[in-house]
């Protein structure tokens, strides 16, 4: 049963009270004993509006994605900094009293030292999970880097002494002439090089997935929910514990945005399906 926990505002841990510290802590642990047994849905917020409202839907964990935040602030997705990406954590952790798994990008770091120096900084948000990616820009990083990069952020994680989990996240099979062997071969060398959890984005074949959950094992395995595709309890009987959906709500969210708007300038109505109800945004 997921326990909700108060946390008033997010602020690095010096400046943390015993008891807000405390708080981060069991939402920490919670949402770790989410990935222990069946299977969790975990939807994206791009802002402290959508957060709220999926809060209030009853989920117990909240992920970020920096391609749905740099669609907000109408930018690419390549100029955003770090200090970017770990203000909106913190507006995140601030605005919900769930557990929030953010993404880090590649951890923003040149090198060991300033990406566990990132990692600390990303600690202190609050967030009970952080994401780091293996891509770099439009290629793969190499797989000797990739590997270098998640022990560096395990060990930045196990010197803070929190209970944070760290997702290491392979895009192999968004890139063109992937293999099933190589996303395979990358998860099984991140899941050693410390990784708690592995995600996996572009999968959608049911025998594939059960190989890799089986590889990766006891570790447990992200997969993203793509349309069409199998159905979150599907995944769950394949053994997979997280069901994302990466930029989804956001993408699905723009689309209808754009259809009304566009609905609005060639025909000055609001006819579209995808207008609420008067009264419906404000509940």
């Amino acid at each position: 049963m997921w326990s909700r926990f108060g946390f008033a505002a997010a602020r690095p841990k010096h400046e943390m009270g015993c008891e807000m510290l405390l708080d981060i802590a069991a939402r920490r642990f919670d949402f770790r004993a989410l990935h222990d047994e069946g299977y969790f849905l975990l939807p994206t917020a791009w802002d402290v509006g959508g957060a709220k409202r999926l809060e209030a839907l009853g989920y117990a964990g909240i992920a970020t994605t920096i391609p749905s935040l740099a669609a907000t602030l109408g930018r690419d997705v390549g100029d955003l900094t770090r200090d970017d990406v770990l203000s909106h954590m913190r507006q995140i952790v601030s605005a919900t009293e769930t557990a929030v798994n953010a993404d880090f990008g590649s951890g923003f770091g040149a090198n060991s030292v300033d990406l566990i120096d990132n990692m600390r900084m990303a600690i202190d948000t609050g967030v009970a999970a952080i994401s780091i990616g293996d891509r770099n820009g439009d290629s793969l990083v190499p797989i000797e880097q990739a590997v270098e990069r998640i022990q560096a952020c395990r060990r930045a994680i196990d010197s803070s002494g929190a209970d944070v989990m760290l997702v290491a996240r392979t895009e192999t099979l968004l890139m063109d002439g992937a293999s099933i062997g190589a996303a395979t071969a990358r998860l099984i060398a991140l899941a050693a090089a410390g990784a708690h959890v592995l995600a996996l984005p572009g999968l959608a074949d049911a025998d594939a997935i059960k190989a890799v959950v089986l590889a990766v094992s006891p570790k447990p395995l992200d997969i993203q929910l793509m349309t069409p595709g199998l159905t979150a309890a599907e995944l769950g009987q394949l053994g997979v514990r997280r069901v994302s959906v990466g930029d989804s709500f956001a993408d699905a969210a723009w689309a209808s945005f754009e259809k009304v708007a566009e609905e609005f300038i060639d025909y000055g109505d609001l006819a579209s399906e995808c207008i609420p109800a008067a009264g419906e945004m404000a509940r």
